[in-house]
């Protein structure tokens, strides 16, 4: 991690999501040598995360823009083997991304924070929390298996974000 990044603001959690009253809770962080605005471009092209992040599957935005997520976007996919439906709840361009993830046995929401460095680049931190058997099921049998993958969204978002802006939809 680079020592110039300022510390990130933290993620505005609903109640029932808060890390103290969630029974699975993760957090990823990485310093990113990009621009927070090609950062957030890769990110919100959720339709092309199967590309690059290998956990994804399937996605497809069931309503608005197609190609991007956009406050209220809900979307279908598939990760850690699980068929989830998502909605975006949180959406402050360039800065703030989460959605909730729902599906039988998991309630999860997922959150993004791009805090602006001095360097030029950006802190990314992403955190998880989840309720439900099949989510405390999963954290109990494989404890660390979410933390690596989170990890490697983060780093196959900065080899994307290194390369530049995704193409235009």
């Amino acid at each position: 991690m680079n020592s110039t990044h300022e510390k990130p603001a933290r993620i505005r959690w609903p109640q029932h999501y808060d890390p103290a009253q969630a029974p699975v809770f993760v957090r990823n962080e990485l310093h990113i040598d990009a621009a927070p605005e090609t950062v957030w471009a890769w990110l919100v092209r959720a339709p092309l995360w199967p590309q690059w992040y290998a956990n994804s599957h399937h996605l497809r935005i069931v309503n608005g823009n197609p190609s991007a997520l956009a406050p209220g976007s809900r979307f279908v996919w598939t990760t850690f083997g699980i068929r989830l439906q998502s909605e975006v709840k949180e959406f402050v361009s360039g800065e703030r991304l989460a959605w909730d993830a729902k599906a039988f046995g998991v309630d999860a929401y997922h959150a993004w924070l791009l805090t602006p460095t001095s360097d030029g680049g950006c802190l990314v931190l992403t955190e998880e929390t989840q309720h439900g058997f099949i989510a405390r099921g999963g954290a109990l049998l494989f404890p660390k298996r979410m933390f690596r993958w989170h990890q490697t969204w983060l780093e196959s978002l900065s080899e994307r974000a290194l390369g530049g802006l995704p193409a235009s939809a």
